[in-house]
């Protein structure tokens, strides 16, 4: 997905604003999801996220998504952004993000989920770290749990 940032995306300094990168990240992993899946996918969490360099206005924002891995129901989709300048011909890493996606039907009930086969190595690092980021996310839930 590429987007070009415009004065509206920006804040009072024409530097992309924050939400507006998030909710562009969103889009980007529902793409995959649906895609993978092929029905309805909802946002069902996001992991921390971190702005590493700053996109301007007229700034190109380029976004790559993949299904990094399916828990029955649930997908780990990764997206990681890219801001070209094309006026400066450089190309920077913005940021990084994993997502968790729900399949639903029209009414909301969850389905099952093709799995991801891994085909190369890279896609299999994608699902191996895949297991160990739910691993982790599962005993922040806990952990919190146990505090309330």
């Amino acid at each position: 997905m590429a987007e070009i940032v415009l004065p509206n995306d920006a804040n009072p300094l024409g530097a992309l604003l924050g939400g507006r990168l998030m909710h562009w990240i969103d889009l980007a992993g529902a793409m995959a999801a649906h895609r993978h899946s092929r029905s309805y996918a909802v946002t069902a969490s996001i992991d921390h996220l971190d702005f590493l360099v700053p996109v301007q206005v007229g700034d190109l924002v380029i976004l790559r998504s993949s299904v990094n891995r399916v828990f029955r129901t649930s997908m780990e989709v990764g997206v990681k952004v890219w801001v070209e300048s094309y006026l400066h011909n450089t190309y920077q890493h913005v940021s990084s993000a994993y997502l968790t996606f729900v399949a639903v039907d029209a009414s909301g009930n969850h389905l099952v989920v093709p799995p991801v086969i891994p085909e190369d190595k890279d896609q299999q690092r994608r699902y191996d770290d895949a297991g160990r980021r739910r691993e982790m996310r599962r005993a922040e839930r806990d952990r919190r749990q146990r505090k309330s």
